[in-house]
């Protein structure tokens, strides 16, 4: 996994970025063919996100000037990521007990890009400083950033899309714009979405909810009465969501894994960090015991303890490596 750092503007960090990539003579674009349909499709999000975060397209357009391409060779990708066939499969879930938040996440993904995932550390003029996890670069699957706010996201096959923003997309401007689950709820109701997904958030005061969200609606899955916690994995269970459910056969276990994270939270009488680590882990039920010979596998997997503000993560598969603290990153006091 690497471990990008990204500073200055967001122009600046992107051009530093793309620098490197093309002193080691690599374009990170090579091998991803685009067809014209997700082109057009990119085209129609730009002047979306050139409205509501044009940050981003600077930092797309230093990167491009590093690589020496055109900048919507790489917004053709990144624009259209989730919104066509993708293949990242996720478990999240956040809890608040006994006076301390935790915020947990397994990223599922294709082992033949495993070797290219990123934990990015941003710290960028005029936003708010962050630790990312990516499968790309630029949009985030999950994250903390500098005010203890935690988000992370679920992938849910595309049944209808409009342009606008993307699920990695709306991670990252989050984690850059917001400092509490309201706000970030607030911005999920204001920017246009265009992909279906799930959004776990998770803030220090122990506020957390599920979204689940794509072009037509935002339902907010707060912690029911009496409960403390919430999770998801890669389905819609919210009755306003089931038309935009996909129809088919659940290859990636996500059933299996929801019903993991129910028993696990139902029996349990004491969520902890080391609650988290098991449960991510493997050791209440099926979360990361893929078969790699399929090509699917856990890549890394994400703690981060909002009332101490430390972050925890393996980089592979929980259930053979441990978890390792990241003190690149302080959260302000």
């Amino acid at each position: 996994m690497y471990h990008s750092r990204w500073k200055g503007s967001h122009y600046e960090a992107g051009l530093r970025y793309g620098n490197i990539l093309h002193k080691k003579g690599v374009n990170p674009i090579d091998n991803m063919p685009i067809n014209d349909e997700r082109k057009e499709f990119a085209a129609k999000c730009l002047a979306i996100y050139e409205k509501f975060y044009p940050e981003i397209v600077e930092e797309i357009k230093g990167m491009a000037d590093g690589l020496q391409i055109d900048y919507m060779d790489i917004a053709d990708f990144l624009f259209t990521m989730y919104c066509f066939v993708f293949d990242n499969k996720c478990s999240c879930f956040a809890f608040s007990y006994k006076g301390k938040t935790i915020f947990g996440k397994n990223s599922d993904f294709i082992v033949s890009m495993e070797k290219f995932c990123d934990s990015a550390y941003y710290k960028l003029n005029n936003a708010y400083s962050f630790i990312g996890n990516t499968t790309a670069w630029t949009e985030m699957e999950d994250g903390v950033n500098e005010h203890g706010l935690a988000v992370g996201l679920t992938f849910i096959y595309p049944i209808k899309i409009k342009p606008g923003f993307n699920a990695g997309m709306l991670v990252r401007y989050i984690l850059e714009k917001c400092k509490t689950t309201d706000e970030a709820i607030l911005a999920l109701k204001k920017i246009p979405i265009a992909s279906p997904q799930t959004i776990t958030l998770a803030d220090k005061s122990g506020n957390i909810a599920v979204i689940e969200c794509n072009c037509d609606k935002v339902v907010v899955l707060a912690q029911e009465q009496g409960k403390n916690y919430i999770f998801t994995t890669n389905h819609f269970v919210s009755e306003e969501m089931q038309k935009y459910q996909f129809d088919g056969v659940d290859d990636v276990h996500s059933h299996e894994r929801y019903e993991t994270l129910v028993n696990a939270f139902t029996n349990s009488q004491d969520y902890s960090l080391n609650f988290a680590k098991d449960l991510l882990s493997g050791k209440m039920g099926f979360m990361c015991q893929y078969d790699r010979k399929q090509g699917l596998d856990t890549v890394w997997s994400s703690i981060y303890d909002l009332t101490d503000g430390t972050i925890f993560r393996v980089e592979g598969n929980p259930s053979r490596k441990a978890f390792k603290q990241d003190k690149r990153f302080s959260f302000a006091k």
